[in-house]
């Protein structure tokens, strides 16, 4: 195992939702909230995103986070770059790459993240070119006050080229196919040269040329040495370089541990609530009738 600080170490975190950056106070008072609000009057309040986690994933692994829709991917992902925050009580704690306390625009150089928002946020108008450089100022495109020097152009340029989609780089986001746009994404989340990228379901709109064409680039990437941390609902997305699954649902951790033990028939159908049958070929696993 690594012997550098884990990736992400969670002991007892619970995140509510709607607890965003800009309601901090609401989260701090959540527990208390939650025993005098009823639900229905405030189910924002009332029902965490996730309850009560513990998670340690080290540096270097590659893992995914498996799960229905509505069961807390996306705020685990948030509260890991920083968007949301964990109610404070004793007893809990998140620390990332070895520390709890992060200026945010430090951490986000050394976290990568494509994900539906980040590309939902990009104006039609901004270049492939733009988008890459956008990430050094941790904006979605390039403002009048944002002045890239040559180094950055040129680590933009060369991200661009990693990913394929050099020819890109004067094209508006507009005039790109939904896989071009992806992979441009990627090479925003590369152009720090970070620690890990997550993948916050990145097939997302993507047709099955892209779906390939962006498993390719994952394979590729996590055979470089970034860590992966890909977080999904679909079974057929996780490469086989991912050794680790975690099975999340309501909120709360169900399964941790290796794939072949988690992507069960058995494990999916209780994951899912439907029965569902599992297969594997070539390292990737599929549902089945």
């Amino acid at each position: 195992m690594s012997s550098s600080p884990p990736l992400l170490h969670l002991k007892h975190v619970t995140v509510f939702r709607g607890t965003s950056d800009r309601s901090v106070g609401q989260n701090a008072l959540a527990p208390e909230l939650t025993a005098e609000v009823a639900p229905e009057l405030a189910p924002e309040v009332a029902r965490p995103a996730l309850d009560d986690i513990s998670l340690r994933i080290e540096a270097g692994e590659h893992v995914c986070i498996l799960g229905p829709n509505g069961c807390g991917k996306s705020t685990l992902i948030k509260t890991i770059t920083r968007e949301c925050y964990p109610v404070v009580r004793e007893g809990s704690s998140i620390s990332i790459l070895g520390r709890e306390r992060w200026n945010i625009f430090e951490l986000r150089s050394l976290l990568g993240i494509v994900s539906p928002d980040v590309l939902g946020a990009c104006t039609t108008d901004a270049t492939g070119r733009d988008v890459v450089l956008s990430g050094f100022f941790s904006s979605t495109r390039i403002f009048p006050h944002h002045h890239p020097d040559p180094e950055q152009l040129a680590l933009a340029d060369r991200a661009l080229e990693r990913m394929g989609v050099a020819h890109l780089a004067g094209r508006s986001v507009a005039c790109m196919s939904s896989g071009e746009a992806k992979r441009t994404l990627i090479a925003r989340a590369l152009v720090h040269d970070p620690r890990a990228l997550l993948f916050d379901e990145p097939s997302n709109a993507l047709d099955i040329a892209a779906q390939l064409q962006l498993r390719v680039a994952m394979r590729e990437l996590a055979q470089s040495g970034i860590a992966i941390l890909l977080v999904t609902h679909h079974v057929s997305e996780i490469i086989p370089e991912i050794e680790r699954v975690i099975l999340l649902r309501d909120g709360q951790i169900i399964a941790d541990g290796p794939k072949a033990d988690g992507l069960t028939s058995e494990r999916m159908s209780e994951l899912f609530r439907i029965p569902l049958r599992i297969s594997e070929q070539d390292g990737y696993f599929h549902i089945r009738e």
